[in-house]
């Protein structure tokens, strides 16, 4: 995108029906949220950012299932229908409070690179989720002191960063730091639907 977006302008971006698009999604594409709940507004004040989560879109052909690789704090990282966002959000029987734009990566990516990262992502499952990392990076931001620490837990970003990098995919990071806005912002995403 290399752009930042607001919060209005986020709103103002057509919400494309689920079923209308269905089809076109890809194993690969970035999935993003801007979410309305307390977590969310923590992440997006620190990132200054309307972004609150990344992650990666993973479509089972055979199954005939879209589904969202992500890393969600006290889960870990988790495969979750993308329609369960749309329509049944943690088993509320409503959809997730926020908006949700799925993104394409403009790379030229070969099936056998994208494979790659989603391998990696797949191979991940059921790894802790870093709530530690959160506070880390706030001490971070406020203090501009700190170094991340290198472990095998994720926070949402992380997981993306190294699921792409696998398929020699880098992106930039902000300072010792990865957020979804970084990723949001690398000039090869690029907008393709706003599905809530």
């Amino acid at each position: 995108m290399a752009e930042a977006i607001s919060k209005k302008q986020l709103c103002n971006l057509p919400v494309t029906k689920y079923e209308d698009i269905r089809h076109e999604l890809m194993t690969g594409d970035i999935f993003f949220s801007s979410g309305s709940y307390a977590f969310s507004g923590i992440i997006q004040r620190l990132t200054k950012s309307v972004w609150s989560h990344v992650a990666i879109i993973y479509k089972d052909n055979e199954l005939q299932k879209v589904m969202v690789l992500e890393a969600e704090p006290k889960i870990g990282i988790r495969l979750i229908p993308l329609s369960k966002y749309l329509k049944d959000y943690k088993g509320t029987k409503k959809p997730y409070k926020g908006q949700v734009v799925i993104a394409k990566l403009n790379y030229g990516l070969e099936h056998e690179q994208l494979n790659k990262d989603i391998t990696f992502g797949l191979d991940e499952l059921t790894r802790p989720y870093d709530n530690w990392e959160i506070l880390r990076i706030m001490l971070r931001i406020l203090f501009r002191v700190g170094k991340k620490e290198r472990n095998r837990n994720y926070i949402c970003s992380e997981l993306v960063r190294d699921a792409f990098a696998k398929a020699n995919i880098v992106f930039r990071m902000h300072n010792t730091y990865i957020s979804p806005q970084e990723i949001w912002k690398d000039n090869r995403v690029e907008f393709k639907y706003r599905v809530l």
